[in-house]
């Protein structure tokens, strides 16, 4: 199984040009970080988790020329606003993109992209399969897929487990009984907006807690902000297991 960040950011920390702090102006391009999104390539298979508003460039960076779902963990239009380059997919393999989310974040894609599901529908536009998912697991390709319940705020999100490798982004809560389908786990992926406390995401110091609780092998923080400091900066504060995943980051398991 492959694993590759696309992006590691979010929008309330993108760098830009008015933005005068160090990890904006920075020449290192680990601060460069798009919307948070991760590739999983297993055998034959090939999802992505989010499609943000990077998702387009994330493709064409990583030259991505296959994907055979993507995969929802959210409605938040930073995680759903490039779907609609799924459609060059559609044109490359010839068929619907299949696309798995929960009821309420099916409608809100819905919802955002209207023209996808008109009864007339325009020439050239998205292709997709609706599949809806809850908190069981279910199967892409020959690839098992955990569902992991957390909170992003009051709002219920999805994390997932997939073998080896979990990815959870946007939250501050998981209940032990979803921590426990967690367990085990030997790549850990965690979203740590930055180091002061925050309202929907976990704060660094959360974020480690959580893992200290896991011990997993190796640990990434994703779903960064550029308050949280450069990554030069910021990577001697943390455990020897764990570092910032940066846009590009890829491994095998």
């Amino acid at each position: 199984m492959k694993i590759t960040f696309l992006g590691t950011g979010t929008s309330q920390g993108v760098p830009v040009i008015a933005c005068k702090c160090a990890t904006c102006q920075s020449d290192d391009p680990r601060d460069k970080r798009l919307r948070a999104s991760v590739l999983v390539e297993h055998q034959d298979t090939v999802v992505i988790i989010d499609t943000g508003p990077d998702f387009r460039q994330q493709m064409l960076s990583a030259r991505v020329d296959r994907l055979d779902a993507v995969i929802f963990t959210h409605e938040h239009r930073d995680h759903i606003a490039g779907l609609d380059d799924i459609r060059a997919f559609n044109y490359l393999q010839d068929r619907p993109m299949d696309v798995y989310g929960e009821d309420r974040v099916l409608r809100a894609l819905q919802h955002t992209f209207p023209y996808i599901f008109a009864e007339r529908k325009y020439p050239g536009i998205p292709q997709v399969n609706f599949h809806h998912i809850g908190n069981e697991p279910f199967t892409v390709g020959g690839m098992e897929i955990i569902p992991v319940r957390a909170y992003h705020y009051r709002l219920p999100v999805l994390g997932y487990r997939i073998g080896d490798f979990t990815y959870i982004t946007d939250a501050n809560f998981i209940a032990p009984e979803e921590v426990e389908k967690i367990r085990g786990t030997r790549y850990f992926t965690i979203c740590a907006l930055r180091k002061r406390k925050h309202i929907s995401h976990y704060s660094l110091s959360e974020a480690l807690e959580v893992i200290k609780l896991l011990s997993p092998e190796q640990a990434y923080l994703t779903h960064v902000s550029h308050l949280m400091g450069s990554h030069a900066e910021t990577t001697s504060e943390l455990p020897g297991n764990v570092s910032f995943a940066w846009d590009g980051l890829s491994f095998e398991i």
